[in-house]
C-alpha cells in the first residue's frame, strides 16, 4: 500500500510521511473537535478566563474580586456558588468594569452556554 500511494517516495520518507500521519491522527482523536457538554465549560474557562480569574495572587480579575467582596464572596469564579448562567453571559458578551466582552467569534454561544453552566455549576 506504501508504494501505490506515494509511489515517487524512498522507503524511508514514505515511512516518515506514514508516521507523521499517525502522529495527527492519534492527537486529532486526542482533541475534540468542539468542546462537549462535559468538559466544555473547564476548557473554554481554562482558554479564556484562567489568566485574570483563576486562582492565585497573579490573576487580576481575581485580585480585582478579593478587593471588592472583601471576603464575603469567593474571588476565584470556580469557587463561586451565586453565578447563574445568565449573569455569566451578561458578562462574557458585554464585560463589565476593565473586563472586556468576547465576541461570538471568540467564544460561540454553545461555548458560552457550556461555561455559564459550568462557572454556575449546573453541570451535568
Amino acid at each position: 500500500m506504501n508504494r501505490i500511494a506515494f509511489p515517487h517516495m524512498g522507503t524511508a520518507a514514505r515511512t516518515i510521511v506514514l508516521a507523521i500521519a499517525l502522529a495527527a491522527s492519534a492527537h486529532a482523536a486526542d482533541q475534540p473537535t468542539h468542546p462537549g457538554p462535559a468538559n466544555g465549560g473547564r476548557a473554554v474557562f481554562q482558554k479564556w478566563c484562567m489568566p485574570c480569574h483563576g486562582v492565585g495572587a497573579d490573576k487580576p480579575g481575581t485580585v480585582a474580586l478579593a478587593t471588592l467582596y472583601k471576603g464575603a464572596k469567593p474571588a476565584a469564579l470556580e469557587e463561586r456558588t451565586d453565578l447563574t448562567p445568565e449573569i455569566v453571559r451578561q458578562f462574557v458578551r458585554h464585560g463589565v468594569s476593565v473586563m472586556p466582552f468576547f465576541r461570538k467569534t471568540e467564544i460561540s454561544d454553545s461555548e458560552l452556554d457550556a461555561l455559564a453552566n459550568y462557572l454556575s455549576h449546573a453541570k451535568s
